[in-house]
């Protein structure tokens, strides 16, 4: 059973049935807001107006980020029409990319077996498999990281020959252009600033002339830098917002609201590591050895570099969202996968206790589920959400503990599979089961209602009062016209402001034009918001409504 790494049988078997698994849950959940619907949207709106170049998101020009994902979904809904699985395809592609490049990475720099161990940690570990089915541009902007990090691996390796030695780091300066193409700078910012660090740290400053700067860099702008020409040229408002706004300003700022407490990414990195969070502050510690370790290069060194780099650099940013650490976990899965092979039997067995008491905290939670509802009568959705928390807890259980009489055996392999598959099957659980939940954070129930008083047809005019619902615009197939909102849209509206009605009043004022005069409107809105409208007597009817929002009609 500690052979099971050369079970070519074995591993094709695992490998398939977690892509089968993983793409098939990717059209089993609603789009849920913000960050799916928006970037559905921005891609049915590319699909449909047939502009590759402009990213809009409402029939609003939309900078913030640069146009890979928007592209990539946009292809999907042309080869396979609109829809969630076809949203969250290039996610999920991704995340498959990552696992199986995270393994061959392993596989030829480390060896075999810690090869097929890194490809099981990151294939099962939390973070990785949940952002893999989530339609956001961190699982793109981590996919084309972890290109560019396994391949600078295998390119740097002191048994590669020249030719592999070139080959490799060009896949690695693509992996770099394709990341600034996924979310800007950072694509670029953060691998250089893991080579310097590593150079530091190593002294290995011979490995600058192994990168193929020369052909390297020429590749790196070829793909890159004609979309940036090309937009700026259309939009000469775009080069200032993006690379200014968008970068410095986020960083350095706290105009974005998106503070956090300084341990945030820390935090999400252990939590992101399970089922392996006990064996994962080893693991780094281990990294910073030079035992067994090459004398020219040094790859666990380089992997230690590149996680402790990006967790502070976004540490020290002023902008923190929980998707900013994802780029670090291919990385600990080497890093997890080499203390696995090499580590102690107590290791292993805190790990799968760690699990198995992860399992019994879900099933103790499960009563008391009913009070996560912040809004009312959505405790019913909680309810639902019991049986898939309760099975979820159970695969923990029962994987964990398999997993600890396996490696008080010295099964190494086996713990590692058994785990593997516990932690995989857990986020799964968790992830299909939250779709009633995720259907009325979407206000997907609302649609029968808006498409039967017209909101789908282009004559009706639809406004969205005082908020923005990402999700339920995807769904609908069209723009609405925004009435008191501007948020991400602000730069935007400045550049279109005919695209708003800047204030209530206003909207009130064509509301009731409309409605004299026989033109059919609809609206949505927060609750409270259409209460204020009845009191004051505006015309309307309320065509549907649940806890978070209210459809009016002026007919």
């Amino acid at each position: 059973m500690n052979d099971l790494h050369r079970n070519k049988t074995l591993t094709w078997t695992l490998l398939i049935v977690f892509a089968a698994v993983l793409l098939y849950a990717l059209g089993v959940r609603t789009l849920v807001p913000p960050d799916e619907g928006r970037y559905a949207e921005m891609a049915r709106e590319m699909f449909a107006s047939g502009d590759w170049i402009t990213t809009r998101l409402n029939g609003i020009k939309y900078f913030e980020k640069p146009p890979l994902q928007t592209w990539m979904n946009a292809l999907s809904f042309t080869l396979f029409g609109l829809g969630d699985w076809q949203a969250r395809l290039w996610t999920g592609l991704c995340g498959l990319l990552g696992v199986v490049l995270t393994g061959v990475a392993g596989t030829r720099v480390f060896g075999a077996r810690i090869g097929f161990y890194a490809a099981l940690v990151l294939g099962s570990s939390f973070y990785w498999v949940a952002c893999s089915q989530i339609d956001s541009l961190d699982m793109g902007l981590s996919g084309m990281m972890t290109v560019a990090l396994c391949a600078l691996l295998i390119a740097q390796r002191d048994d590669a020959s020249e030719s592999e030695r070139r080959n490799w780091m060009l896949v690695c300066w693509a992996g770099m252009a394709l990341s600034v193409l996924s979310k800007g700078l950072i694509g670029l910012v953060l691998p250089g600033g893991v080579l310097v660090f590593y150079t530091i740290f190593s002294r290995d400053w011979a490995i600058w002339k192994r990168l193929h700067l020369v052909k390297g860099l020429l590749l790196f702008f070829l793909i890159a830098t004609p979309w940036f020409v090309l937009v700026g040229l259309k939009n000469p408002e775009q080069p200032h917002f993006f690379f200014v706004h968008e970068h410095f300003d986020r960083f350095l700022k706290k105009e974005h609201h998106r503070e956090a407490a300084w341990y945030i990414f820390f935090v999400l990195l252990a939590a992101g590591s399970v089922p392996w969070v006990g064996v994962l502050v080893q693991s780094l510690i281990g990294a910073a050895r030079r035992d067994g370790e090459a004398t020219k290069f040094r790859p666990r060194l380089m992997l230690l570099v590149w996680v402790a780099f990006i967790t502070l650099f976004f540490t020290k940013s002023n902008s923190k969202l929980p998707g900013y650490i994802l780029p670090v976990f291919p990385a600990v899965a080497l890093l997890v996968a080499v203390y696995l092979d090499a580590g102690t039997r107590r290791g292993r067995m805190i790990t799968a206790a760690l699990t198995a008491l992860l399992g019994v905290g879900f099933l103790v939670t499960v009563p008391f589920m009913l009070k996560f509802a912040k809004h009312a009568g959505e405790d019913v959705l909680y309810a639902a959400y019991q049986p898939w928390v309760l099975a979820a807890g159970l695969v923990l259980l029962i994987g964990g503990c398999l997993a600890l009489l396996y490696a008080r055996q010295m099964l190494r392999d086996l713990f590692v599979v058994v785990l593997a598959v516990a932690g995989f099957a857990g986020t799964q659980l968790l992830l299909v089961g939250f779709e009633p939940i995720g259907q009325v954070r979407a206000g997907v129930n609302l649609l029968p209602a808006l498409k039967a008083a017209g909101a789908a047809n282009p004559a009706v005019k639809v406004y969205s009062v005082g908020i923005y619902e990402q999700s339920l615009t995807f769904y609908l197939g069209r723009p609405v016209t925004l009435v008191d909102y501007r948020d991400e849209f602000d730069f935007g509206l400045q550049q279109q402001p005919e695209l708003t009605i800047p204030t209530i009043p206003e909207f009130v004022a064509r509301w009731r034009l409309d409605a004299a005069a026989g033109v059919h409107d609809v609206a949505i809105t927060r609750p409270e918001i259409a209460a204020d409208l009845q009191r004051q007597g505006v015309p309307l009817r309320i065509v549907a409504a649940d806890a978070r929002r209210t459809v009016i009609a002026n007919f």
